[in-house]
């Protein structure tokens, strides 16, 4: 599917030659060398796979399978209810037994509704011939429903839907970017996605490129990650690719961050609560590329991702690629299962990860570490202490905002003066909490404030259907009524008029009574069929006609 040469064609020749710095940030320990340097591992087929309708930012999928129901490897098990969505697909043949809720990866620990399969082993697709697909004949809109019906999202840990970043700008794209920088410690999925899979990572690049129309593309990787960029520029000089460039950014967390990334290579900042398109850029992922070069080019859904396995809690760390649904409790036992010092488990790496408080949960399209932790590794913190406003929490901050006043607003339940102060500006990157002398959970508050201010907003919004609702219902009640009552005024001007009211009235009683009259004489008149009747019968009717003769007779003298 590799197009020759470089087919793309920039429109005018734009430069990002020189990095910038964000504010704040943490130099940390990588932990990353002993996954980073072994090869990608394979999980069997679990027994039974668990998948989510809902494992991205949007709406949750509509499903279209009920128990009992055979399903096959790559087949919709839900489909996307509208545009700000994807939908779900099986990983493997098998049986639905269950569509249920059940525990998902979640900080909170909430359940959700997934369908549950039982695989038959045989890792069945579904009997359909799909044509290759030359990315370069088809219109970027054709691009972005493959994308949207291979169920891609942002393979960073976000989860956002690709095809909104990649189709939803109206202006002109500057930058197609694409983050390669993994920064946070322990994890090195992409890292070794990079060294092993490049090729599919380039080609998933140049069919986004295609899509966005950028005047510029850029690979940013973090500059300890050299095995990596040897990969991916073999892989750019076999198709001859000059329209692409890698750039190196320094080892700072959280400089994988979307917005932390932007400043680095631009110097431009993404406005709050607005979207990096806004400023003419657009960012994915490295896995995101690989699977968009899946979907397209193979025609293949993401069923599966690689995940890293790690910690001291964890007998042989090592990164797997496994498919989704598989329970983190079968990744756990193909790196070795747990270690006799293992303390707690995290899904995520150690600085925005959450602790789970068992293995029995699904891998989803999010999950990019799993990461079981020593007591010594990660001691528990202290009882949290006073707020000392040292202010070493403002300093570190690359959102560059003032987490302390967060927290006070955060923790007094003050949510209106907590989104002056921008929270929802806040990526989570656990900087804060990091340094706190006091031992703050700084990010636990600002969780708990933001899904408290969704969860009103949802509310407030329910209300407003409800109250719409009620006064459309009252409006039409009303409107019902007035034209009853319009219909009745019209009745009786026409019966009671200025002029003649009564006249029209006695004209509208003498033509009833007309045509009362009138039917009567129809009937008297109508002749009636005798055939069949027996001569007594007939006798009767003739003297009872007789009678009725004579007495009208006698009305009428």
């Amino acid at each position: 599917m590799t197009a020759s040469g470089n087919s793309f064609k920039r429109p005018r020749e734009v430069t990002f030659d020189r990095l910038h710095t964000f504010h704040g940030g943490l130099r940390l320990p990588g932990h990353r060398e002993i996954t980073a340097n072994r090869p990608i591992g394979k999980v069997d087929i679990p027994p039974l796979l668990t998948i989510p309708l809902q494992q991205h930012i949007g709406n949750p999928g509509k499903c279209l399978v009920k128990p009992g129901d055979t399903v096959y490897k790559g087949q919709v098990l839900a489909e996307a209810p509208g545009r700000f969505s994807v939908p779900a697909h099986a990983s493997s043949s098998g049986t639905v037994i269950a569509v249920e809720e059940r525990l998902i990866p979640h900080p909170s620990g909430i359940k959700e509704n997934c369908v549950v399969i039982e695989t038959d082993g045989r890792d069945r697709g579904a009997d359909q011939q799909q044509d290759a697909i030359d990315y370069l004949q088809i219109e970027p809109a054709r691009l972005c429903e493959l994308i949207q019906q291979a169920g891609i999202v942002g393979m960073g840990g976000a989860g956002f839907p690709t095809q909104i970043k990649l189709c939803s700008p109206k202006q002109h794209i500057e930058l197609l970017l694409i983050n390669a920088a993994e920064c946070e410690p322990y994890i090195s999925c992409d890292n070794r996605l990079l060294q092993e899979r490049a090729t599919e990572v380039v080609e998933g690049i140049r069919i986004m490129r295609h899509g966005v129309q950028p005047d510029a593309c850029i690979i940013a990787i973090e500059d300890n990650m050299q095995a990596a960029e040897e990969a991916l520029r073999a892989a750019l000089d076999a198709v001859n690719e000059t329209g692409i460039t890698i750039t190196r950014v320094p080892e700072i967390y959280p400089s994988g961050g979307e917005r932390q990334l932007i400043r680095i290579l631009t110097g431009r900042e993404v406005p709050g609560q607005g979207y990096p398109a806004d400023i003419g850029i657009v960012c994915q992922n490295v896995g995101t590329a690989a699977a968009v070069y899946h979907a397209v080019s193979k025609r293949q859904p993401l069923i599966s991702r690689i995940v890293t396995v790690t910690g001291e809690g964890i007998a042989q760390p090592q990164n797997f690629e496994c498919l989704l649904g598989t329970p983190v409790s079968q990744l756990v036992s193909a790196a070795g299962g747990y270690t006799k010092d293992v303390e707690r488990l995290l899904i995520g790496g150690p600085m925005m990860g959450y602790a789970v408080q068992n293995d029995n949960i699904p891998v989803i399209k999010t999950t990019n570490c799993i990461l079981a932790v020593s007591r010594e590794e990660m001691p528990a913190p202290p009882p949290a202490q006073p707020c000392i406003r040292c202010a070493k929490c403002t300093d570190v901050c690359p959102a560059d905002l003032l987490p302390q006043q967060l927290y006070w607003y955060a923790s007094s339940n003050n949510y209106d003066a907590a989104q002056d102060y921008n929270l929802f500006d806040c990526i989570e990157c656990g900087c804060c909490a990091y340094v706190c002398p006091s031992h703050i959970p700084l990010v636990q508050y600002y969780r708990h404030a933001k899904t408290e201010i969704w969860t009103q907003e949802a509310q407030k919004q329910a209300a407003d259907i409800a109250r719409r609702r009620h006064e459309s219902r009252l409006s039409r009640l009303q409107r019902i009524k007035q034209q009853r009552a319009d219909r009745m005024a019209r009745k009786k001007q026409a019966l009671a008029g200025d002029d003649g009211g009564k006249d029209a009235k006695k004209s509208a009683i003498q033509a009833a009574l007309d045509r009362v009259k009138h039917k009567k004489e129809q009937t008297s008149s109508t002749p009636k069929n005798t055939d069949n009747l027996t001569a007594e019968q007939q006798r009767l009717i003739a003297e009872a006609d007789v009678r009725r003769q004579q007495k009208q007779s006698g009305n009428n003298n």
